[in-house]
């Protein structure tokens, strides 16, 4: 069957709104993260999502994916906590908050070890994981952590395969090209019969894995346009996997602007209304879970403003 634009819209009758959290920059302390994740759930925000880097290499000539020419320099002296560990801590402070990877790297990490650190966030959060997920795009930050990077696509597609025998089956063992597991005891299953797992990327690679592997597609910083060409083939892959497409969910993480400093096309910006127009476009092309990355004066507390204002102006009119 051909996969046609009616199939772009969403079937559901309201977003829900998630926010990345302040588990990264130059002023990193507890108190304010639990602060600002209790605020956000008490808010109605529907998740907190933490991003993925453990060091920066001095120089990196891999090119970032979603700036105009290729660029990502973040300070050297700027903090970035562990995304796992700080999910763990968020989950021990908040009782109802999704806890999402936007996104966790596959290939950084040993598949087994990351498993076990996945259950264990799942059954301490009560079935609160959202696991998104990508291959990633430095090179210089694998080679560091001692990580190969070669195949690095269908090294993720066999972990992803793991994930699933490991989340699932009563004694799982695995036989693939790069993983090899005999049969284990693997203790305790998830919460989540079956756990969200949201492939990021802006490839036909990723694309593919979405739709055989995912049980949604986690885009980041792209215009609306690029976004709806994208989930048509993540739709399309779907199928052709044998799948359900309309089971699949389309999440999007966009800045929230309050300083006109970003890229218009990819962020939400304006009064109010432009806000909500903002939104509903975003929702006309599928997208049901939208991620708000702030960005505003004030450090913690200028973006924690930002988010709270934004429920209380904007999501109501959103999640009618």
């Amino acid at each position: 069957m051909v996969i046609n634009t009616d199939q772009l819209g969403s079937t559901k009758s309201s977003m829900r709104f998630g926010v990345h959290l302040p588990h990264l920059g130059r002023r990193i302390d507890a108190n304010a993260l639990v602060h600002f994740a209790r605020k956000i759930e008490n808010a109605g925000y529907a998740s907190g999502w933490v991003s993925d880097h453990v060091c920066w290499p001095a120089e990196i000539a891999s090119k970032y994916p979603y700036s105009a020419d290729g660029t990502f320099a973040p300070d050297q002296k700027m903090g970035w906590l562990d995304p796992i560990g700080t999910q763990l801590f968020v989950a021990g402070v908040t009782t109802t908050l999704q806890l999402g990877f936007t996104v966790l790297i596959l290939p950084y990490r040993q598949p087994v070890v990351i498993a076990k650190q996945l259950v264990t966030l799942d059954v301490l959060s009560n079935g609160r994981l959202i696991l998104g997920c990508g291959v990633g795009w430095m090179a210089e930050e694998a080679a560091i952590l001692g990580m190969p990077w070669d195949h690095r696509g269908d090294r993720s597609n066999e972990q992803l395969e793991l994930f699933n025998r490991l989340f699932t089956e009563p004694t799982p063992s695995f036989d693939g090209r790069y993983y090899q597991l005999p049969p284990v005891g693997f203790e305790p299953k998830p919460v989540q019969k079956n756990v969200p797992i949201w492939i990021g990327g802006n490839t036909e690679a990723a694309f593919r894995r979405a739709g055989r592997y995912g049980t949604g597609f986690h885009a980041a910083f792209e215009p609306v346009r690029d976004v709806a060409a994208a989930w048509h083939r993540v739709l399309q892959h779907t199928e052709a996997a044998g799948r359900d497409p309309s089971g699949m969910t389309l999440s999007l993480r966009v800045y929230l602007d309050t300083m006109g400093t970003m890229e218009p096309d990819k962020s939400l910006f304006g009064s109010p209304a432009q806000m909500e127009d903002q939104v509903a476009a975003l929702a006309d092309i599928g997208v049901t879970h939208l991620i708000l990355d702030p960005v505003a004066k004030g450090g913690v507390e200028g973006r924690q403003d930002a988010v709270l204002a934004f429920a209380d102006e904007v999501m109501p009119a959103c999640m009618a």
